[in-house]
């Protein structure tokens, strides 16, 4: 009964659409998915459409770029399926994964025979849209109830603490951690924009072979840590080409179901993906509240439980593909796996190179590395990782089932651990993290501190936009960005003051 209830991947499908951003050839969100879970569909089997009407749970991850009342149902009604199970998630690119886990959990357990787990994102062409004055639901019959770009709640742009602090924005926050990280590893500034740019240049080689990729070209590692008119720095110590790119067109669907049902609609064994299972673990919402600025004790926990469950040692697997919004992520997840860089590169790209369709990456990820195992690869691991460092999951694929069927545990455990407490303090204090932001001219813009008192507590602060005294306190590139880098700063005391809700920052005397 086991093997009979293992849950595999039998179908997946992946689409590109508007890579020349013309009005032309927008698609809807709505559109791009039923586009994807169609070819899924057909990837399956010659009756990939009866599986299609014979779902019984549709999970899809969140829309930022067009908003809809029940996207799910609307869906369905494409597809001629009932299903009784839907899940519309919430935003958080750990989503994907979870999902997944959730689905084959759900398959083993005899609840569901056949699901759908998808999502798209059309902000490559909503922003093609708005710049030439189309609007896409009374020009283009987009979906008009309710339409528009879906907002994002304050809630779920981070604690009030960090938006007063300015660091809710994944842009400014995660170069704070890679700061933060490069000074407990002993790193030298230039080579941590050197680590982050070697990985993203593996990733892009990576995503040259895709052919779902947005950006299809291979770059070099001096090309990405360049800075110059078309890779400017965006928040130190990271440029243009080690951040994600969100205005992509892209939408993933994966059809998931059990051995033997994939057997009476007549998929072949060596299309089946076995799905192992996975493990989630989630961090204090509030990264201020956090016990370390330098790592992340969510992402360790997701890896040790999926990989305890599925009896494996991090070097046996074949593929690893890890989440890649920003370089720091797959630095700590290579660090703590204990391996090279090069070997969490996975199958996909990157969020740079192949694209970052915000909390549907992942599905890419995974219908990536299903294709791995179908080539011959043994096993996967996919990691995917949500909000502010905050929320991770890790899935482990399998070309044979695993001895004891599906093993995951899809409920997150909490790993948080309190933080010293935050305050307004004046005086010295020690840079935990700090970041400097470029406006879109190249020039620093704004800065962003994290530091401990004398006393332990934590300060938390953005300067005032123009105070170029306080960026040049907290700046790595003292000669500008396109020089070399000067020496570290998290670890070095300064002097902070405060003018109204702004931080001012001096070296310290």
């Amino acid at each position: 009964m086991i093997a009979e209830r293992a849950p595999v991947l039998v179908g997946v499908g992946q689409v590109r659409g508007n890579r020349d951003r013309t009005v032309a050839g927008a698609r809807e969100p709505l559109r791009l998915l039923a586009d994807a879970v169609h070819a899924a569909a057909a990837d399956a089997c010659e009756t990939g459409t009866r599986l299609l009407r014979e779902l019984d749970a549709i999970s899809l991850t969140h829309v930022a770029s067009w908003a809809y009342d029940d996207l799910a149902g609307r869906l369905a009604e494409r597809l001629a399926a009932a299903p009784t199970h839907t899940v519309a998630a919430s935003l958080g690119g750990h989503w994907p994964a979870a999902l997944l886990d959730a689905a084959a959990a759900r398959i083993a357990a005899g609840e569901t025979r056949i699901e759908l787990v998808a999502g798209a994102e059309a902000a490559a062409s909503t922003a093609v849209l708005a710049r030439a004055g189309v609007d896409p639901g009374a020009d283009l019959g987009w979906t008009i109830d309710p339409g528009g770009p879906t907002p994002i709640g304050p809630d779920e742009m981070g604690s009030p603490a960090m938006v007063a602090a300015g660091i809710a924005l994944p842009r400014r926050f995660y170069p704070m951690v890679d700061t933060a990280l490069g000074h407990a590893l002993g790193e030298e500034p230039a080579e941590t924009i050197a680590a982050g740019a070697e990985l993203f240049a593996a990733l892009s080689a990576v995503a040259a072979d895709n052919p779902f990729a947005w950006n299809p070209v291979a770059r070099s590692a001096s090309e990405i840590a360049r800075v110059g008119p078309d890779n400017r720095m965006v928040g130190e110590p990271y440029t243009l080409g080690m951040t994600a790119m969100p205005l992509v067109d892209q939408s993933a669907a994966l059809l998931l179901t059990s051995v033997a049902v994939a057997r009476e609609h007549g998929v072949a064994e060596e299309r089946m993906v076995h799905v192992w299972g996975g493990a989630g673990s989630d961090d204090a919402p509030d990264v201020l509240a956090r016990a370390d600025l330098a790592g992340s004790p969510a992402l360790c926990a997701a890896f040790d439980r999926a990989l305890a469950a599925a009896g494996l040692a991090s070097e046996e697997i074949d593929v690893v593909d890890v989440y890649s919004c920003f370089p720091v992520v797959p630095r700590l997840a290579a660090r703590y796996l204990g391996l090279p860089p090069s070997a969490v590169t996975g199958a996909t790209g990157g969020h740079s190179a192949f694209g970052g369709p915000l909390s549907s990456y992942t599905l890419h990820a995974l219908a990536a590395c299903a294709e791995r195992i179908r080539a011959g690869a043994r096993t996967a691991l996919v990691h995917a990782n949500g909000g502010h460092l905050t929320r991770q999951h890790a899935v482990v694929l399998g070309r044979e089932a695993h001895v004891d069927g599906y093993v995951g545990d899809p409920v997150p455990h909490s790993v948080a651990e309190p933080g010293p407490p935050l305050c307004a303090a004046e005086g010295e204090v020690t840079v935990e993290a700090a970041t400097v932001e470029y406006d879109r001219d190249g020039l620093p813009a704004q800065a962003f501190l994290v530091a401990l008192t004398q006393d332990g507590e934590r300060v938390a602060g953005c300067t005032a936009e123009g105070d170029a005294a306080s960026a040049r306190a907290l700046t790595l590139f003292p000669d500008g960005p396109a020089a070399a880098p000067g020496p570290a700063v998290v670890g070095r005391r300064v002097r902070v003051g405060w003018v109204g809700d702004r931080i001012q920052v001096d070296p310290a005397r």
